[in-house]
């Protein structure tokens, strides 16, 4: 139960990502890295949170307050080393926590049991621990030198010589400090380096030479994927997905071609799903046991009830709420509307802030109206009622229970339950009309009005 203040550094500007955001609140899953890290940190006990930000950096504060409220932001005027960073938020550290953790805004798949097992070392006396992992190339990284399950320094490539070289254990990062020792550790960390920075990892050293042990925990590779470029981005997307692929899987739903499906970082699916390929989940989705979604459907802030099919070429836009055993076809587009349970819309249409009740089928080519240009208006359809093919249903308007609708109409006032409703112009056949319009057409003969 020891207390956890966690430091999030969050001010670069991440040039090599050639955009205009700043690197943190670029996206896995539907979500900023900073804010997967965030979440993180929650998940894993954080008592308090502080972020460091970059000067000008007012998006970067928003996005962590939007996903942590009680966080504190400050800004790191200059960049001068990570140490520098940390001490910008030398107010929350001297507040007093048992264990102060560092972690990065570009660092987004660490999980809640690796900040875990890095405090680890701390409860045991270690003044400090440092997280590891061992890269199947080396190159690059600074070296754990390590003995006996303690932790001797931190050796820059540059600074190794080729026996430290030859060791495969690698900083990632991460740090952990005893709370009561962190501000005496970063006030004594220096800058005699090629950079003139002033870097965190000299804390182990300086830990040492005041009789405090140094610890180290070993993180897999995926979890401490740094993001600095699109390429980086791209790479830890695709261990995201990997991630959420296999949690869908083990909470027992069926991928039949897991590389093809593509999920948010919150999406909920059930027991018994079967999800075809090529399938998009944005956010806030949740798919109820037992239901199909077929291959090329899109959703986002849609619920799929217990039962029902999705698809294929489907589209559930935001507010879309499909009851049990509804059947949502292909090219039918769905937003803002409830369907009760056993509502089929097979094929071709637009359901959009409508209600539509228990069992009614809605033909093909049917199409709410529901925009005037200025307003969005709702439609209200009811039990057991039949919208035929090419019917425009223009809102507001109500369709009543058991209610029929012919083939081609365009509803434009309230249909009472149990009738039959037609509105469509008559059809008139003029015999020998066709024969005479291609002789006039074949002569460039415009027709005859």
């Amino acid at each position: 139960m020891r207390s956890l203040l966690v430091i999030v550094l969050a001010a670069g500007e991440g040039t090599r990502m050639r955009s205009d955001r700043p690197k943190v609140l670029h996206a896995l899953a539907g979500r900023t890295m900073l804010s997967h890290v965030l979440d993180t940190a929650m998940q894993a006990g954080a008592a308090h949170l502080a972020v460091v930000v970059g000067p000008g950096h007012d998006a970067v504060a928003a996005e962590a307050r939007r996903t942590a409220p009680e966080a504190e932001v400050f800004v790191q005027a200059e960049r001068r080393g990570t140490a520098d960073a940390v001490l910008a938020a030398r107010a929350a550290i001297e507040r007093g926590f048992d264990d102060v953790v560092v972690m990065y805004g570009d660092t987004p798949l660490v999980r809640p049991a690796t900040l875990t097992g890095l405090r680890t070392p701390l409860a045991d006396g270690a003044g400090v621990a440092v997280l590891g992992f061992r890269p199947a190339d080396p190159t690059g990284y600074g070296r754990l030198l390590t003995s006996g399950g303690e932790l001797f320094a931190i050796r820059e490539e540059e600074d190794a010589t080729a026996e430290e070289k030859a060791i495969g254990l690698c900083n990632a990062g991460l740090m952990a400090f005893d709370g009561r020792l962190a501000l005496d550790l970063f006030g004594r960390i220096g800058n005699a380096n090629a950079k003139g920075e002033f870097y965190l990892t000299d804390a182990v050293e300086i830990a040492r030479t005041l009789g405090r042990r140094a610890g180290f925990h070993e993180a897999a590779v995926a979890e401490v994927a740094g993001v600095n470029s699109r390429m980086q981005l791209a790479a830890a997307e695709a261990l995201m997905q990997t991630r959420l692929r296999r949690a869908a899987l083990g909470g027992g739903a069926t991928l039949v071609a897991p590389e093809t499906v593509f999920f948010s970082y919150d999406t909920k699916v059930g027991r018994d799903v079967l999800i075809e390929p090529h399938v998009v989940f944005g956010l806030n989705v949740r798919v109820e046991d037992g239901a199909t979604v077929r291959s090329f459907t899109h959703m986002e802030g849609a619920r799929i009830g217990p039962g029902a099919i999705v698809g294929p070429f489907a589209r559930l836009r935001p507010g879309a709420d499909l009851g049990k055993d509804v059947h949502v076809g292909n090219f039918v587009e769905i937003k803002a509307s409830e369907l009760s349970a056993g509502v089929k819309v097979n094929h071709l249409s637009y359901v959009g802030d409508t209600s539509v009740g228990e069992r009614t089928n809605v033909g093909a080519g049917t199409i709410t109206c529901n925009y005037d240009g200025f307003r969005k208006h709702r439609t209200v359809i009811g039990a057991d009622s039949f919208i035929g093919t090419n019917t425009l249903l223009v809102a507001p308007v109500s369709v009543g229970e058991r209610a029929y609708i012919g083939t081609g109409s365009v509803i434009t006032d309230d249909v009472p339950p149990d009738a039959l409703a037609i509105a469509r112009a008559r059809q008139v056949n003029k015999p020998g009309l066709a024969a005479r319009l291609r002789e006039r057409l074949s002569a460039g003969l415009l027709p005859k009005k």
